[in-house]
């Protein structure tokens, strides 16, 4: 039998989400932990008219790669990957980690490497699909948010409007609150970012600012841009912990000078932090800035798909552009870093306030 809520989650992220239409080939990637929710959508697929490609991961698979591939497998070709990606219209990706500690002792260097071989997969899948990611309520993810499972499940299930009787209709109502934030962000160069341990200016002139609404994230909401990449100066003190592919990150303090970070430092996982920035040259320059707006989430998870959309923050990501946005950073890694400005945080465009203690002024 099937959950009433993964139909409604499956029937969000095929539709709204994806924007499927029929005869659409659709990869649905789930993790093992998450399994309900691959029957829930690989049948909204069929039903729909469209053409499931299944791939179920095991939760150790990227411990075992990590572990046991050779060092020449870094450097091949990801040939089959690549072939299957581009016969694809979407891409739909449930996480549903089973212990989000898994890599805390894994090789970092070699994550990076990892990222590295895959990109031409990635950059396929971000430019050329119509693609979503999402997270299955675990029992490891509701305990790195430090909540019970059932706690945790209505909290995902809210983040995303399924108790609404249409969630569509909200997520639309998100959109259009955006639009008027972009609007603004839109007429201005210079972001001045202030708090405690933060005092960071970058420009984004002529740059596009994108509206997040729920079509590659779900559950989300932020606006984003790619900052131009010589711009960014000063100091931002990530408050925000990340956990990144199993490995616990907090404190991070990063410097900036001429877009490039000079410094960086975390309190926990500098190791992985220091590897990810050593990846290639554009892992030390600016990527994105996105502004929260999901005022559902208020709590941080640990788990990015959340923290990132938490109304009131600002999150900087280390590494690689979006196309959509004009941003020409390159880079195989993407790794978006969360500074918390609710409590004596601002924002202001050309020195005009636009954000106060998670509030926006417009």
């Amino acid at each position: 039998m099937i959950h009433h809520s993964h139909e409604k989650w499956a029937r969000l992220l095929l539709h709204y989400s994806a924007e499927f239409d029929p005869g659409h080939r659709v990869m649905v990637r789930v993790e093992s932990p998450g399994l309900p929710m691959a029957r829930a959508l690989y049948r909204e697929v069929l039903r729909s008219g469209g053409y499931p490609v299944l791939h179920i991961r095991y939760p150790e698979l990227l411990a075992d790669t990590l572990e046991l591939a050779p060092d020449s497998f870094y450097a091949t070709e990801p040939e089959p990957e690549l072939a299957e990606m581009k016969l694809l219209d979407g891409w739909i990706f449930i996480k549903a980690p089973a212990n989000t500690r898994g890599l805390q002792k894994a090789d970092k260097s070699k994550l990076g490497a990892l990222s590295k071989r895959l990109r031409p997969v990635q950059d396929v899948r971000v430019n050329h699909t119509n693609w979503v990611l999402s997270l299955y309520p675990t029992e490891a993810a509701a305990q790195d948010a430090g909540m019970a499972t059932d706690e945790f499940e209505h909290f995902v299930y809210s983040a995303m409007y399924l108790f609404e009787d249409d969630p569509v209709a909200k997520w639309r109502e998100l959109h259009d609150f955006q639009a008027r934030l972009i609007k603004r962000l839109s007429e201005a160069d210079e972001v001045h970012i202030q708090a405690e341990g933060t005092d960071l200016k970058l420009r984004t002139k002529d740059r596009t600012w994108m509206n997040s609404d729920g079509h590659r994230n779900m559950p989300s909401g932020e606006v984003y841009t790619g900052p131009l990449e010589d711009s960014a100066e000063g100091h931002i003190h990530y408050t925000i912990p990340s956990n990144v592919s199993g490995v616990d990150v907090e404190g991070v303090r990063l410097t900036f000078k001429n877009g490039k970070i000079i410094k960086a430092k975390a309190d926990k996982g500098d190791d992985l932090l220091q590897a990810q920035l050593s990846t290639d040259e554009g892992a030390r320059f600016l990527g994105e800035i996105g502004i929260g707006t999901n005022y559902q989430i208020q709590t941080p998870t640990k788990s990015i798909l959340f923290d990132e959309k938490i109304g009131g923050t600002v999150h900087l990501a280390a590494g690689n552009s979006y196309l959509t946005t004009g941003g020409q950073n390159k880079s195989a890694i993407h790794w978006d870093m969360i500074c918390d400005l609710r409590q004596g945080g601002t924002i202001h465009l050309d020195g005009e306030l636009f954000q106060e203690n998670g509030e926006f002024k417009l």
